[in-house]
């Protein structure tokens, strides 16, 4: 149990103002009073499962964009070729 006195006492002697600390102590009180939230195994199995789902989706747009970029590039060097070619030609 949280005693709220003591601690507002504790403050006063430490120099702080009594309105402070009785506000410093009661602040303290209603978070230790407060209920804890503690997430279940049923939370953490969403968070996986969202978590593989989203390391399924960006390793999909990782891969789109590969692939994007190897043709730009292969595009690019088949142009070069091209023009190469061309110019050898002539």
């Amino acid at each position: 149990m949280f005693d709220s006195l003591t601690v507002a006492r504790q403050l006063t002697d430490a120099g702080i103002d009594r309105a402070h600390a009785d506000a410093i102590a009661d602040g303290i009180r209603q978070a230790a009073d407060a209920p804890a939230e503690m997430a279940t195994k049923a939370d953490l199995a969403a968070v996986r499962a969202d978590l593989a789902d989203l390391e399924a989706r960006l390793t999909w747009r990782f891969a789109a964009a590969m692939l994007a970029q190897t043709g730009v590039i292969l595009a690019a060097v088949i142009g070069a070729a091209v023009a190469i070619l061309r110019m050898l030609a002539s």
